[in-house]
């Protein structure tokens, strides 16, 4: 009998919160419904990860990878003045990684995001030109 593996699921409040940009090898990417601020989730596909010590090694290297490179991209597509780059978890228990384009002039500068002001959906067309962007700046290839 195959030893049972644990299926990977988006949180629910993942998903309620933002738009699935697409499947990096380790990682599905989301962009955060809060137009206040460009913001990436990396949630590494592994069930039951809630630190990133939970993945292996070649994982952990992995998402290391996907960091920087999605980083590059949210930098390269809003021209933000810093990246701010974290995974905290408190709300959500899923491995999750934050990264937050950042500008001299954005609601909360230079205090954290959280909790800094109400968060501010994105019209349609504000979203769909952003989504469209930060694709062909993640995955170029096939753009």
């Amino acid at each position: 009998m195959p030893a049972h593996h644990p299926v990977w699921s988006l949180h629910p409040q993942l998903d309620a919160d933002a738009v699935t940009l697409g499947d990096l090898p380790l990682s599905r990417v989301l962009l955060v419904n809060d137009a206040n601020y460009p913001w990436l989730l990396l949630v590494p596909r592994r069930a039951n990860a809630r630190e990133i010590i939970d993945l292996g090694e070649p994982d952990q290297a992995r998402l290391m990878r996907e960091i920087a490179g999605t980083s590059r991209a949210l930098k390269a597509a809003t021209t933000c003045d810093k990246l701010n780059v974290a995974a905290i978890g408190n709300l959500v228990p899923q491995l999750h990684v934050h990264i937050i384009a950042r500008r001299h002039a954005d609601p909360a500068w230079p205090r954290p995001v959280w909790g800094a002001v109400p968060r501010s959906t994105y019209e349609a067309a504000a979203l769909e030109p952003l989504v469209a962007a930060l694709r062909r700046a993640i995955w170029p290839a096939s753009a």
